[in-house]
Order: C-alpha cells, then structure tokens, then sequence
C-alpha cells in the first residue's frame, strides 16, 4: 500500500487537526489517543492507541478484561522505554 500524505495547518493552541479521511480508516474519535514520535532525521509520526472496548470480542475467552488491561500497559511501558533508547541514540 502506498504511503498516503496529507497536509494539515498548525491553528490556534498549537493544534492540529487530523483529516477526516484518516480519523475514519484508523478509528480515531474524540477521546481517542494517539502518540507522537519524533526521530532525529525530523521525521514525526502519529500512531493510533486502540481502545480496548473498540476490540471486544476480537479475543473472546483468551484472557479476562482485566488481564487484557494490565499486557497493554506493560507493552506501552516498553514502547516508551524503547522510543526513549531510541531518542537518546
């Protein structure tokens, strides 16, 4: 798939809108978050975090909710922790 690029203007309190087009194919809504990760060669990414309620059912039976909860916050812990070395070189 070809790598799809929008442009999109800084407004008011440093806020950028994210088109419409991209919120629908990546599920974004109000409240959703997303993180932002800068590289060295000025490169910015902006990754959607999925919702765990968005993903019901996807695993049904594997693991309890609470479960589910607890390996995603360890995985987003260690994508930070990598994104940190990373940063730091």
């Amino acid at each position: 798939m070809a790598t799809r690029k929008v442009t999109s203007t800084v407004i008011r309190e440093d806020q950028v809108t994210i088109p419409a087009e991209f919120r629908r194919t990546h599920h974004i809504r109000e409240g959703s978050k997303v993180i932002f990760s800068s590289k060295k060669t000025g490169e910015l990414t902006l990754k959607s975090v999925p919702n765990l309620e968005d993903l019901a059912g996807v695993d049904s039976g594997r693991m309890s909710y609470k479960d589910a909860v607890k390996k995603l916050d360890r995985m987003r812990e260690n994508d930070r922790y990598v994104d940190q070395e990373q940063a730091n070189g």
